[in-house]
Parts: structure tokens; sequence; C-alpha cells
């Protein structure tokens, strides 16, 4: 346990993970608000999350960089849907052209959070993941910038037989850095955007790959340099041309969304359409690339200059759709009787979600239990003070909701300044309000994890808007205060004999 006889380090804001996210947080607060005093915890040894965590072959980003970068950075590289490495450097060139890769707090692992109405802050328990001490600090917000899935294990159903396999079965999310795969037979199970990712960039070392699949996805190939943009390049600052990309991709996202939801028939029959096109002559699209469900019922797997399509043309790999009946010495053996031959096994299988880092935590004594909980304005919880979170669009590129998110976080954090308040936390209107899941998405990887994520709500401020457009106007134009967000002074600050229900402002404006 922290010592508690020692004075805790004390913040104005402690933001949790040194991702994408956290880093996004981390500018506008110092940008707008630069007497605050914060620090980054991540728990790993270094910046980056999701960009850092993750080394399988090919890795890259699934939505193109103009809209998944960041409003303030322009994204001038070439390649509008980019890897890994090059997201990584744009990541670490933020932070270190902003001084924010000086708050970072490496190896702290947030592990409890305790909130105390009577103080105004949060007490929050460390773990130093490198030596395992225990620390203490203390602050006055929270700003969760973890994402929702689990770092230190990724999903992966139980296979039958899985002991017999005679060579390494290995997951995404823990790639070994000497794997050998030149020439070897690899099957990688999963059809989502992982193994569409690993598919084209092993095959060009690898002897064969299967992509074996249960369920196919929608795949849409999609130029990896945007013409537009480059042509932009040439003639604007960079600012300006990213800044005109930034709204045209916007739009496209939106538009292609929206044809979806609306058009969902014609939307298949499009997407077949261009699969066909993409495919070899006489290729079994309705087999391998027609989803049992409409599409954006999940999220769409983009691939970049069709390397998918060419790595099957160039018979370096194929698709099989079956349902697995068990591993084998050599492989596995199929339920329609087929056996896959491989001398490596790779679990595309997905992820686990683990909502705000799976920090326990109470306010005032009183435990936060998550799925009780509803998303206000898609930043804080009801009941919960001073506690912010960073999810990003599900329909969308991540970091436009996370830009909104953090902006509206300073906002409101300027407004308790200029009106005294210490603390707020938002209050359902009705405590039996109807409420949805949190995230309305067909992936397994939130239908496994729906019990334990908070929900939301039937209409504004609590709905979890997957709109950009919605969000603008309500995260950057509206007032901050709402009927449903109340404001309070600590005990201590407030007027000699008030009690707690006067101290409690329910602004309105």
């Amino acid at each position: 346990m922290p010592d508690q006889a020692a004075v805790p380090e004390h913040f104005d804001v402690l933001i949790i993970g040194a991702g994408i996210s956290g880093i996004g947080a981390a500018y506008y607060l110092q940008r707008e608000l630069p007497g605050k005093r914060y620090a980054i915890l991540e728990a790993r040894g270094a910046m980056g999350g999701t960009w850092d965590l993750f080394r399988y072959p090919g890795i890259r980003s699934d939505s193109d960089l103009h809209t998944f970068g960041y409003a303030f950075k322009p994204w001038t590289d070439r390649k509008a849907i980019a890897d890994a490495d090059s997201i990584l450097d744009y990541l670490r060139e933020t932070a270190e052209e902003n001084g924010i890769d000086r708050h970072i707090r490496y190896h702290r692992r947030l592990v409890s959070a305790d909130w105390s109405s009577d103080e105004g802050r949060w007490r929050v328990g460390i773990e130093c993941t490198d030596t395992g001490e225990k620390l203490s600090m203390t602050c006055t917000w929270l700003f969760s910038a973890t994402g929702y899935y689990r770092y230190d294990e990724g999903y992966t159903p139980h296979f039958e037989g899985r002991e017999r396999f005679q060579g390494p079965i290995i997951h995404p999310q823990h790639w070994p850095e000497d794997l050998d795969y030149a020439g070897k037979r690899i099957v990688v199970i999963g059809s989502g955007a992982t193994a569409v990712t690993l598919i084209p960039a092993m095959a060009r070392e690898a002897g064969h790959i299967t992509m074996l699949q249960r369920t196919p996805s929608y795949i849409l190939p999609l130029p990896s340099e945007d013409r537009v943009t480059l042509l932009l390049q040439k003639y604007l600052s960079p600012e300006r041309a990213y800044n005109i990309a930034r709204r045209k991709n916007i739009l496209r996202q939106r538009l292609l969304w929206e044809f979806c939801q609306r058009f969902p028939k014609l939307a298949r029959r499009l997407i077949r359409w261009v699969n066909k096109k993409a495919l070899p002559e006489g290729y079994p699209v309705d087999e391998h690339f027609n989803p049992p469900y409409n599409p954006w019922d999940q999220r769409l797997c983009a691939v970049p200059d069709g390397d998918l399509y060419k790595s099957i043309h160039a018979g370096k790999a194929d698709i099989v759709t079956d349902h697995i009946e068990t591993f084998t010495e050599r492989g596995i053996k199929l339920k329609s009787g087929k056996e896959l031959e491989a001398d490596i096994i790779i679990t595309a299988t997905g992820l686990n979600l683990l909502p705000f880092g799976g920090v326990k935590s109470t306010v005032d004594g009183e435990p936060v239990v998550l799925p009780e909980k509803v998303a206000f304005r898609g930043i804080m919880f009801s009941g919960v003070p001073n506690f912010a979170f960073a999810v990003g669009y599900t329909n969308s590129s991540w970091t436009l909701k996370v830009d909104l998110s953090c902006q509206y976080f300073c906002r409101l954090l300027a407004y308790m300044d200029k009106h005294g308040y210490d603390y707020c936390q938002p209050e359902l209107p009705d405590p039996n309000m109807p409420t949805r899941p949190l995230l309305d998405f067909d992936a397994g990887y939130v239908k496994r994890a729906i019990d334990e994520l908070p929900r939301q709500g039937p209409g504004e401020p609590w709905l979890m808007s997957m709109s950009y457009y919605t969000d603008v106007k309500l995260l950057k134009k509206q007032p901050v205060a709402h009927k449903d967000l109340h404001f309070y002074r600590v005990k201590q600050n407030a007027a000699a004999g008030e009690s707690a229900q006067e101290q409690r402002t329910a602004a309105t404006g």
C-alpha cells in the first residue's frame, strides 16, 4: 500500500496513457490552460500506445492520417494510410515539439482511484511496473486516455486440440521479434483488420499463407496516397493543405457511412462489385467476401492499394471460409473434412476489452460500478466527479472524437475556474431513464464485454454520438454547462454553515 504518512505529489490533471489520446489531451490542456499542472502516467516504458505495442508485420492505420492525425499538427507524409513506424514518429515529434514528453511518467500503472468530496480530489494508487514499488498521488481531475482494450492480453477462443499442434501459435498482440516465417506455410485465423493486414505483409516472404475465416468481413480497397492532397501540398502551405484534406476526408467518411446505413442492400452490391473486379476471374466472391450482416454493422476493412487482392492474384495467399473442428499435429482440421497444413498458426481473433484500464475506483467510499453509469456527452459518467475520458469513433477516425472531447474538457475546466467551482458531476434527470450499450457496434469484442461497459441514454446529452458534425456543435459551440451537469464547491471553501445541498449548483447555461 502507498505510504499514507507521506504527502503525495498533487496535480491539477492526471492523464492516464501516453498514446495518441493522452498526447492530444496534454497538448490541448497546456495550450488552453497553461497554468494547470499535469502529468501523464504510462504503464509501459515508451509512448505511443497501440503504435508502439503492436509489432506484427504490416501494421498500419485503417483510417487516413489526415483525419486520424491531430487537428493541430499537419500530416505531411506522402502515405495517407500509414504504417505504425510513421505514426509513432509523428506522435513522438508532437510530444517533443510541445514539451509533452517531459510530463510523462513511465512505468506507472494506475491501480486505484478514490474520490473524496470533502477534499475535492482523487487519491490514486500507482504501481511502478519496473520495480514493483507502490506510490500515491492526488489530483483534482482524472483524464482516462487508455482506450478500451486490454494491452497485456489479446482474445483467443478455445480451439480443440490446440496442444497437439507442433509449431508456434501466435497472437498478433504478442508478436515475437525473432519469428522466421520465410518459406513457411502459415494459417491466419480471423477476417478482421489485423488478418487483412497480415496476409499481404507476410505473403512476400512466406511460402504460402491462408486466411481462415468463419465469417467474411467487408473489405474495400483504397489508395495509400491521397492524390488531391499531394496536389494541394504543391501550391499551399502544409497547414492549409492539411486542413482542406481533413475536411474533405471527414465528409467522405460520413457520406460513406450514411450511404451504408440508408441503402444497405445497394451498398452490399457495390462492395461486391468492387471485390469481384479486383479478384481473379471466377473467384468465389460470394463464399469469401459476402458477410451475413449489413455494411458498417461492423467496421469496414481497408486494403491500401489492393494489396490483399494482389497477394491472391500472385498465388501467394488464399482465403478459406469454414469452421475449425480441431487442431492437429500438422495444422487445422475443418468441419468440412479438409485439413490445412501449417508450420505457423496466427490467431488474429481479436481483442479483449478492459474499460479504462481496469482501475478500481470509489466515490466517497462507494465503489464505482461501470455498468451502472451512463455517459454524459461522451466524455464523463453519471455520478462520478471530476473524471473525463477519451473514446473515439467506431465509424470514423478515432482521433476526430478525441480532439473534440479534449477541447470540451478544457472549456469545462476554464468555466469552473471562472465561477469558482471545485468539482462537477453529471446526474441523471431520471434514475429510470432507459439506457442501451455504450458502443452500438456489432463487433465480437464489444459483444463479449457488453455487461462490463457503461451505458448511454436515448438522447443528448446522454447519447454517445458517433457523428463528427453533431459533436462539433455539441462539444465546441454549445455552452459547457447543462442542467444535468452539477457543480460543487468543497465544504471548507464554502461559506460557514452552508449545507451540502446549498453548496450544489445545477447550472443551466
